[in-house]
């Protein structure tokens, strides 16, 4: 690890500190090294059809633990590492993954995006194959439906939403511990990304920062909100945070002098940025900056005055990683989540035009860096006001979204059937807050507010002059390292509170925050400290003393840390979904292990297709409701119940009030879930958390 200045050798450490700061360096890149080499090994397992247990433990092991190798080999240590900066680190790190497994979610019955990864991990667990089948009804029928809530329907089978990246992580757990342990991963994925960004604070702000960094990041609410159920948001940031840290290390060994020792951390930091595709599409969209740098870097190699420049040798390493990560990601989205893809292709192709523009311009500036070089000095010899010009631009962006709110009211008019569904929850989700009812309303002009809530006004008013001095630097040509770090979290925060892209209602809408946002603002506040504590220390009045110049630095350490956890309070200490695991052990119990399930209400059809499908491992279906009814036609669920009882199984009607199923047979009650769920709050931080009752009723249908 390495402050943002060029060094051009490395002073010989005692021993204890050296191994303090190695410590550091290899815990914080591990992470993405381990999860890049699974998801390497596990996709074309999962594509044949292999993923199971012992094939994928032996190949993805030795894959992770050779991506390890390479990528610690020759590690470079802190500038000035410190014991009790790692020792402080890795406390907040194991702190906040006991934390958040003590208090960590159950969300298993599918009604929001966790427990959609969370049914899609059991299924890879128990079947390690796609498509889901779908079952012996007694042959085609069109009444049956054998989609739900988070898989779709195709020719070959049913197919689950989202990409396969974080269930073949998840799975790793219940081949652990069975659910309970799927359930835990999780709180471990948060902890090992709090190691992860604070690695990335002590490479570009020096290793005393790190703690701050960690703290600062893990009482975020969104962190502590992403680290307790089966969301992508922090598999996606280990990637992409890992992999600034591994660029950062390669550049380090190269201004170590350290020959040839760069390119496997370059590759290995390309293909862990390429590989955050495979966890979430919307990782096109962050890795976009890292390939436009990689241009940057191969066009210094052909730049005849730059050639001194060391850090172009690394370009062509991380350019191929990248091509080879984002084609795992590809591969796994055309074949694993195409009708996903078709669902988000409205977003999904202007991305794509997008990305095809930076490969155009990128190849065309490559190729004309010579020329390009040529007349870029004689246009810049003129250009001071350039350093300053970039400094405002950033300040000007942020001042932007500030008053967003006063000039802005975002609203998007239903048209398909998925914006109707969302229309009429915000509809509800108003009348529950106590709002007026305006179902087109999406709220985004105040995304800022959310991180405002989030990171705290200290820490934003903090990042953006670090930005600001950053972005001055850079155009100065100056502080290098921070040019790829600085381009992502920039590009990524922009977009992402220009068009959050998300359901309003919070907690939820906090994990768009979560892979780059939250961690790029704490990272830029804690460098934006370490600057102002710097400048503050060469004034007279603090030079005089040096206890006010550490009082100070306390101050701003309490600023950062003290507004995002006192948000964060309100929900911290309530686990959500509780009893769900254990509610739904007992529903597969009480169905018999021969039967045909079929579900004769809209909700539970909803939320329990696959769930039962998955977990009690049965074969599961809905029963077509008509438009305006929760309940099918009594005609079609007979003939449905005839055709299973031909199969030789055993017919089973699911619904949520026993009067659904009195026309079948008498109904037992097998589910009876009383819980608490999230909060959705839409103009406000979430402060607490709302009840739940599910119910779900049983019968078998008599002759």
């Amino acid at each position: 690890m390495h402050g943002s200045g060029h060094s051009r050798g490395r002073t010989r450490l005692p021993s204890a500190q050296e191994a303090a700061g190695r410590t550091l360096a290899a815990v914080s890149v591990v992470p993405a090294l381990a999860l890049s080499g699974w998801l390497l090994a596990g996709l074309p397992l999962l594509l044949l059809g292999w993923f199971r247990p012992l094939p994928t433990a032996v190949l993805g092991g030795a894959a992770a633990l050779l991506l390890c190798a390479a990528g610690l080999r020759r590690l470079p240590a802190t500038a000035t590492p410190h014991r009790w900066a790692t020792a402080a680190t890795l406390a907040v790190a194991l702190g906040s993954g006991v934390f958040n497994g003590l208090l960590h979610g159950e969300q298993l019955i599918v009604r929001r995006d966790p427990s959609t990864y969370a049914q899609y991990a059991v299924w890879l667990a128990r079947h390690g194959s796609l498509p889901i089948p779908v079952g012996d009804f007694g042959g085609p029928d069109p009444a049956l439906r054998f989609d739900s809530m988070g898989v779709y329907m195709t020719g070959g089978g049913i197919v689950p939403q989202f990409m396969a990246g974080p269930p073949m992580t998840y799975a790793i757990g219940h081949w652990l511990g069975g659910v309970p342990g799927l359930l835990l991963v999780p709180p471990v994925l948060g902890a090992l990304a709090v190691l992860t960004v604070a690695g990335t604070a002590a490479r570009l702000a020096g290793a005393r920062w790190a703690p701050l960094a960690a703290l600062v990041f893990a009482v975020s609410l969104p962190i502590i909100y992403t680290s307790r159920t089966t969301f992508s948001e922090i598999p996606s940031l280990i990637l992409l945070f890992g992999a600034m840290n591994l660029l950062l290390d390669a550049r380090a060994r190269l201004r170590a002098a350290l020959p040839g020792a760069g390119f496997p951390s370059a590759a290995l930091a390309g293909l862990s940025f390429g590989l955050a595709l495979l966890v979430r599409i919307d990782g096109l969209r962050d890795v976009l900056p890292v390939l436009a740098f990689a241009g940057v870097l191969v066009a210094l190699r052909r730049i005849p005055r730059a050639r001194p420049f060391p850090e172009g040798r690394l370009g062509v390493p991380l350019l191929t990683g990248l091509v080879v990560g984002g084609l795992w990601g590809f591969t796994g989205g055309y074949v694993l989540a195409r009708p996903y893809l078709e669902y988000l292709s409205g977003s999904l192709l202007p991305l794509l035009a997008i990305c095809a523009v930076v490969v155009a311009l990128t190849v065309a500036g490559t190729a004309l860096a010579p020329w390009i070089a040529v007349r870029a000095r004689g246009l810049l010899t003129g250009a001071g006001w350039l350093p300053n010009a970039a400094a405002a631009l950033v300040v000007l962006v942020m001042a932007g979204f500030a008053v967003r709110p006063w000039v802005q009211t975002v609203r998007r008019d239903a048209v398909t059937p998925e914006d109707r569904l969302t229309a009429d929850f915000i509809e509800k989700t108003q009348v529950a807050n106590g709002l007026a009812k305006d179902m087109s309303r999406l709220y985004y002009e105040h995304s800022l507010d959310w991180v405002f809530w989030y990171v705290g006004i200290p820490a934003v008013v903090l990042a953006t002059v670090a930005a600001a001095v950053l972005a001055r630097r850079l155009t100065r040509g100056e502080e290098f390292g921070w040019l790829l770090p600085l381009a992502v979290i920039g590009w990524t925060t922009v977009t992402t509170l220009w068009r959050p892209a998300i359901t309003p209602d919070h907690p939820f809408a906090s994990r768009r925050l979560v892979p780059i946002v939250v961690p790029g603002l704490v990272l830029l506040a804690v460098w934006g400290l370490r600057w102002l504590s710097r400048r503050l220390a060469r004034t007279r009045w603090f030079a005089a003393r040096r206890g006010r110049s550490r009082a100070a630095v306390a101050a701003g350490a309490l600023l950062l840390a003290v507004p995002p956890a006192i948000t964060s309070i309100g929900t911290a200490f309530t686990p959500v979904n509780r009893g769900e695991a254990a509610a739904v052990a007992g529903l597969c119990r009480a169905i018999p292990a021969n039967a045909s399930v079929l579900i004769a209400e809209r909700v539970t059809g909803d939320r329990l297709t696959q769930v039962v499908r998955g977990q009690c491992g049965l074969p599961t279906a809905r029963v077509v409701y008509p438009r305006g009814s929760d309940v099918p036609p009594r005609a079609d669920v007979l003939r449905l119940v005839e055709a299973v009882r031909r199969t030789g199984r055993v017919p089973v009607l699911l619904a949520a009030e026993p009067e659904q199923l009195m026309a079948y047979g008498p109904a037992t009650r097998v589910m009876s879930l009383h819980t608490r769920q999230d909060e959705r709050s839409l103009v406000d931080p979430p402060n607490g958390t709302w009840s739940l009752t599910i119910d779900v009723w049983m019968t078998v249908p008599t002759q």
